[in-house]
């Protein structure tokens, strides 16, 4: 009962015995050991494309191609010395890395990394003798422990700044909890859209019903909730063009400046695994995830869904580091200005408008005349906002006048 209720795998729905245990903790391990990989493939191939950009080398000697680069930089930073603010507060300063990098580890365990979609197998596979799914676990409310874990890294910028005893790691955690908050709910605004075509929770749910491409549920939401949620992962992640949090030229270098050593090289390994792990998240919920759009020969279908999900995978890492080498940082009032004034409203009413549909498909309404509604309340709601605005700025405008 208590394994059907969580969902965690379907080898254990009938019953935990040593054999799944042990299945479970290879996934676990697997799934640790490629996240590190990972993160030492995704700096060098950021490094190496930015290079490229620039019309430059990149790394080059360590290793063929440069690849070792970033392995050689992690050992350089754990034989760093260890320096501990005497202002600080030694247990929250030592908690903050982890509160980082814990639930970006958390948030892959739900993404499904392949498995077999074909003849309705839902991305069942055969290990050891034993279905399981190709993910470490399938819990029936995945996307809100994604949303929970996402919430909680907050705290590993703004815990991070506070403990340090120093007012500019203070200045960037403050900077970094306002703007991660702030996209916090145009990201949950754009998952419930999607939710609201799904119908599942659950991650591998989610892919599930995605057989297709007319069936993506970029398609099936009308892509709005897919930039939108692509905007705002981009600076939940403070990627550029949003990497307010560690704007060194106004900051220093932001909350983790008094980190040292390895707990110093744990923020970055946060945010470049937060890189692969959200990237992964946007392919699951918006592109079918392992689901490929035909079937590659030879290839056992297994095996296919992850060559499926890493090539999507390369499409977001490329544009991540695209974005890096194009853009220009934002300033903080426009970051805020975008998300609030613009991504929230967006996603708010394209939720809204999508559930209207989704009740007129169920209740057999008129589609037609459901749009039209749709679009007199939105123009009536804009107008109001934009006079609210109008209004807000008129008054900032007076007020500085007057001093």
């Amino acid at each position: 009962m208590i394994a059907h209720l969580l969902a965690l795998d379907p080898l254990v729905l009938t019953g935990v015995g040593l054999k799944a245990v042990l299945i479970v903790a290879i996934k676990v391990v697997v799934a640790f050991v490629v996240m590190l990989v990972a993160v030492i493939l995704m700096i060098w191939f950021e490094r190496k494309v930015i290079a490229g950009f620039q019309n430059r080398i990149g790394p080059n000697k360590a290793g063929p191609w440069g690849i070792m680069q970033t392995l050689a930089d992690g050992l350089k930073l754990v034989f760093k010395e260890y320096i501990h603010p005497e202002r600080s507060d030694r247990f929250v300063f030592l908690l903050a890395p982890y509160l980082a990098v814990v639930p970006v580890f958390v948030i892959f365990a739900i993404v499904p990394v392949g498995g077999d979609f074909t003849n309705g197998n839902n991305g069942v596979v055969t290990l050891f003798g034993e279905d399981t799914l190709l993910q470490v676990a399938d819990p029936p409310i995945g996307i809100l422990l994604m949303l929970a874990m996402s919430a909680i890294a907050v705290y590993g910028a703004m815990l991070a700044g506070w403990s340090s005893g120093s007012k500019y790691p203070l200045l960037g955690s403050v900077r970094a909890s306002a703007q991660m908050v702030s996209y916090e709910a145009a990201l949950g605004l754009s998952i419930a859209t999607v939710l609201v075509v799904s119908g599942t929770l659950s991650t591998n749910g989610i892919v599930v019903g995605q057989d297709g491409l007319r069936n993506w549920n970029i398609i099936a939401t009308g892509v709005v909730p897919f930039i939108v949620f692509f905007i705002a992962v981009t600076a939940e992640m403070n990627r550029p063009p949003f990497d307010l949090t560690e704007a060194e030229q106004e900051l220093v270098g932001g909350y983790q400046t008094e980190y040292s050593s390895m707990r110093f090289a744990m923020y970055y390994l946060a945010e470049f695994l937060a890189t692969v792990v959200m990237s992964t998240i946007i392919v699951t919920l918006f592109l079918g995830g392992p689901r490929g759009l035909f079937d590659i020969p030879v290839i056992p279908n297994a095996i296919e869904g992850t060559l499926w999900l890493l090539a999507k995978l390369l499409v977001f890492l490329f544009t991540y580091v695209w974005l890096r080498a194009t853009l220009p940082r934002y300033r903080y009032d426009q970051l805020m200005d975008l998300g609030w004034k613009f991504l929230i409203p967006v996603a708010f009413g394209w939720m809204l408008l999508i559930t209207a549909l989704k009740v007129a498909q169920d209740e057999d309404w008129n589609r037609v005349v459901v749009v039209a509604v749709a679009l007199v309340v939105a123009a009536l709601a804009s107008a109001v906002f934009l006079l609210a605005l109008k209004v807000s700025a008129r008054n900032r405008q007076l007020e500085g006048s007057s001093f």
